[in-house]
């Protein structure tokens, strides 16, 4: 990507080339740092409202503090381009998240300036408060640990813990709260709120700004009285909000608001900071998209708006004429539909409401539908507390996310055989999001629960109908994955159809060998089987459709009829289908071989979904690569 000359970021690679320039060249450089991240993103999409507004904080941390050395985290990572840019990847920020190229979150293993690998939200306080207590108990004070936190992620349940247990343990932590009222949907609940009194306090800011243009108006930034002042400034603030503090009262020195796009201002703030000891949180607001206007108007399409003109900012949308509906309308549609059914039918978000399409339900039933935050436990238990009463939830977490939510699938759920509708959105590969939001674990650690039923739908219309099956009925839990992005239907809202719960079904009838999937790889299946037969080779194709309970009665006839089994599931091979397969075998004390088709024990880098199925061998050239090789075994 073709740059403009850039008279300061040209000769800055990391934070020590940085700290050569004065201070009132910061603003320069972050508008320079700025257009190379629009550039940039145009044309390679990834993370840009996030990553646009804290520009000037990222530059203010890297002045002052002395990273690697100090230890910087940064919340979530969905904001940390700049951090890349200024800490040795310049030069490969075209390669971000593509197959092969540099992470779009911070990743240990990829830079030492990326003091703790971050992709899930709320995790940072946590990360810093352990390498603050690992520094003091090695005798080692004199490091700064710093988190960068998201008001959104600030209300993840795992935030508060960490900020609890911080002030019991005096450690020496700065927390920079960037403020700018938005995830990635608009935030939720009362910590937003909260967050909008301190901003919006009337009382406080007219005292403090008469204050501050009396004293200090003729006097620079740096100096003793400015100084003095600004302490001034947040005893005051403590007063006038008459104690609500909620920092302070939990043993934090509360700093803040500040001006989160004033690189001079953060620089001075974060000076002082630095000199103080003890766990400090600056409150610093920011604007998601800041430089770029259609970004600052339309903060949640611009948060992954996808490639756009870096002149504009008009988003470039695909050509999608006659392509297949995405699942996650697919969701959005049909739960909808079973809404106007039935008043009792509800949908529950923790703040993925647009990229899970329940916005669609929101338009027409806003009381029915409900944005937890970011909050995965809580948004289960309530799910199971709503079913108790009588209502059908259908609680809608992306894959890896659900991760966060396992003890009460357990204990809450399926412990009770509550009915709750887990609706598991970006199963299996979701692609340049890399290792932190692949779906590969739930068929694993989901079918170890007991009283569940796991099911995954090979297109659309599968889904559609299984949902309608997890309504009708309503005696057990049922958990519905399905993958991010486009099915393989044009025609895919047909009339309701119950899908029998435990019943796979043969797609294609053959011999010898019996290829097993589960989910929307059995597409690939199907395109593999439809070379091989011009090859005169004809295995049988079982769609299995449910995990768990398991098809036990077609299983027997598979294996008394077949000599050998490849089973195919985009999760990984340890736990899902092949274990399921392989202990049905030795229950049944079958020697039959299975060859299974899985992610074999690992974690999956970034990059485009065809590179990464390719090299997991999930495309149809290797899975009627691995069906000949069985099949010309058995024929020689």
């Amino acid at each position: 990507m073709e740059h403009h000359p850039y008279k300061y970021l040209s000769k800055i690679n990391y934070p020590s080339d940085l700290k050569k320039l004065d201070v009132s060249e910061l603003p320069a450089l972050c508008e320079e740092l700025r257009d190379y991240i629009i550039t940039e993103t145009a044309e390679n999409p990834g993370h840009l409202g996030s990553s646009l507004g804290t520009v000037e904080l990222t530059v203010a941390i890297h002045y002052v503090f002395d990273t690697p050395n100090d230890k910087l985290v940064w919340d979530v990572g969905h904001q940390a381009y700049a951090h890349k840019i200024l800490t040795g990847r310049k030069e490969r920020f075209h390669t971000n998240r593509k197959y092969h190229g540099i992470s779009g979150f911070p990743k240990m293993s990829e830079s030492e300036y990326d003091a703790f690998g971050t992709g899930h939200s709320s995790t940072s306080i946590s990360a810093v408060l352990g390498m603050a207590v690992a520094g003091h108990l090695s005798g080692n004070d004199e490091k700064n640990y710093i988190a960068v936190i998201g008001d959104g992620s600030m209300g993840g349940g795992m935030a508060f813990e960490a900020i609890n247990h911080a002030a019991d343990t005096k450690a020496n932590i700065l927390i920079i709260l960037n403020d700018n009222k938005i995830a990635i949907d608009k935030n939720v609940g009362a910590m937003s709120r909260y967050l909008l009194k301190i901003t919006s306090s009337a009382s406080y800011n007219r005292m403090k700004s008469r204050i501050w243009n009396f004293f200090t108006s003729k006097r620079p930034s740096h100096s003793r009285v400015v100084r003095f002042f600004s302490n001034i400034g947040n005893s005051l603030k403590g007063f006038l909000l008459r104690g609500s503090n909620l920092f302070q009262s939990l043993g934090f020195r509360y700093f803040g608001p500040v001006d989160g796009h004033d690189v001079v201002g953060l620089v001075n703030t974060l000076r002082d900071l630095k000199s103080i000891k003890g766990a400090r949180l600056l409150h610093t607001i920011t604007v998601k998209g800041k430089g770029l206007l259609l970004a600052e108007e339309n903060q949640i399409s611009y948060h992954a708006p996808g490639r756009f003109d870096p002149e504009t900012g008009e988003i470039i949308k695909p050509d999608i004429e006659g392509q297949p509906i995405k699942y996650q309308d697919v969701f959005g549609e049909t739960i909808l539909e079973l809404a106007r059914r039935d008043e009792k039918v509800v949908g529950i978000t923790p703040a993925m409401a647009p990229g899970c399409s329940l916005t669609i339900m929101r338009k027409v039933f806003p009381d029915r539908v409900f944005d937890v935050g970011i909050a995965e436990q809580h948004a289960v238990t309530f799910a199971a507390g709503l079913v108790s009463q009588g209502m059908v939830p259908f609680c809608n977490i992306y894959s890896s996310f659900l991760q966060r939510a396992y003890d009460q699938i357990v204990h809450d759920v399926a412990l009770q055989k509550l009915p709750v509708i887990l609706c598991i959105d970006r199963a299996g590969i979701v692609g340049e999001d890399g290792a932190t939001h692949h779906g590969l674990f739930d068929l694993a650690f989901l079918r170890a629960v007991p009283n569940l039923i796991i099911a995954s739908p090979m297109n659309e219309a599968d889904l559609r109908n299984m949902m309608y099956t997890a309504y009708i009925h309503r005696d057990m839990p049922f958990a519905l994955r399905y993958p991010r992005g486009r099915g393989v239907l044009k025609e895919w809202q047909v009339p309701f159809e119950e899908v029998p719960i435990g019943k796979a079904r043969i797609v294609t009838k053959g011999t010898e060998v019996a290829v097993l999937s589960i989910g929307p790889l059995g597409n690939h299946v199907q395109e593999a089987l439809g070379v091989l037969a011009k090859e005169g080779i004809t295995p049988t194709h079982v769609d299995m459709r449910y995990l768990a309970p398991l098809d036990k009665d077609l299983l027997k006839e598979i294996v008394e009829n077949h000599k050998i089994i490849i089973t195919v599931e985009d999760g990984i091979q340890q736990g899902g289908l092949f274990s399921a397969i392989s202990e049905f075998c030795s229950e049944n004390k079958t020697l039959l071989p299975i060859l299974p088709i899985a992610v074999d024990g690992r974690f999956v880098e970034h990059g485009d979904m065809e590179s990464l199925y390719r090299e997991l061998r999930f495309d149809s050239s290797s899975i009627a690569e691995k069906v000949r090789f069985a099949w010309l075994n058995l024929n020689k």
